[in-house]
């Protein structure tokens, strides 16, 4: 049976790849992004600035008003900001956790209202790998993805009695533009006394990024979940190194945990 889907970041990477493969499944797909294109996108485009309160309430009423209801939420808007802590000013700290966070948290609280009318949906949050452990020179990035964590946690209970699901995917290192399109703080591009751990981060985030999986693979999974009546709460997507140092995280000290994630990234 055809879903109605709304899916945010659709114009690119996790996001593009996801909302395609939920078309060619049958089901009804409206992609928000901030400038669609409405002339190449096969699902149907919807404006939407996740940042901003009035531009996701009327990307929502556009679909309900096309469609009366929405089976499917799927929170896929994301950006990055890398640098260490320490350099990130407070208009960069806000950035990050505008879109990954305060943006999924707007999406949501609009659409939730006529869920809850029908007490049936679902609601697929995308976290990732570092909302399941803090990486280095990523750190407001992992922050804003343990944030999804949280607050994920929290309405699975809240919306449990009106029948809607709530699912997190956490995604390992995938081949996107989200590579090419992360920034970096002011201060580390000018250099500072992270200089040298900061570059050896990066190029190895990067090296991680470019040699992961095809974004197929994601949409293929979320295309699974959709499927689900009952769906788990968690699913892991990703190398079967980053699924087992993810799984193994919670019984590992923090000491061990520390000099590993150290070890990969290069810093010392």
């Amino acid at each position: 049976m055809a879903q109605i889907i709304l899916i945010t970041g659709a114009s690119s990477g996790l996001g593009k790849a996801t909302a395609e493969l939920l078309m060619t499944n049958g089901h009804i797909v409206y992609g928000a992004s901030r400038k669609p294109n409405a002339d190449k996108a096969p699902y149907h485009p919807v404006c939407m600035d996740v940042t901003d309160e009035q531009s996701v309430i009327n990307g929502v009423q556009k679909v309900i008003a096309a469609e009366g209801r929405i089976d499917v939420l799927i929170n896929c808007a994301g950006m990055g900001i890398g640098g260490a802590l320490e350099n990130f000013s407070a208009d960069e700290t806000q950035k990050q956790f505008d879109t990954n966070f305060f943006g999924m948290t707007r999406v949501v609280r609009v659409v939730l209202p006529f869920m809850r009318s029908r007490k049936s949906g679902k609601i697929i949050n995308i976290s990732s790998i570092g909302g399941l452990m803090g990486l280095p020179f990523q750190g407001h990035y992992s922050a804003a993805k343990y944030a999804v964590e949280g607050y994920s946690e929290a309405l699975s209970m809240e919306i449990n009695p009106y029948h809607i699901k709530v699912v997190v995917v956490n995604p390992g290192d995938f081949r996107t533009g989200f590579t090419s399109s992360r920034v970096f703080t002011e201060k580390d591009k000018l250099g500072s006394d992270y200089d040298k751990n900061f570059k050896s981060a990066v190029a190895t985030m990067e090296r991680d990024e470019n040699g992961g999986f095809d974004p197929a693979v994601l949409a293929r999974a979320i295309v699974k979940i959709v499927r689900k009546k009952n769906p788990s709460f968690r699913y892991i997507v990703g190398r079967l190194d980053q699924r087992f140092i993810a799984h193994l995280k919670p019984f590992l000290p923090h000491w061990l945990m520390s000099w590993i994630l150290s070890d990969h990234y290069k810093v010392s």
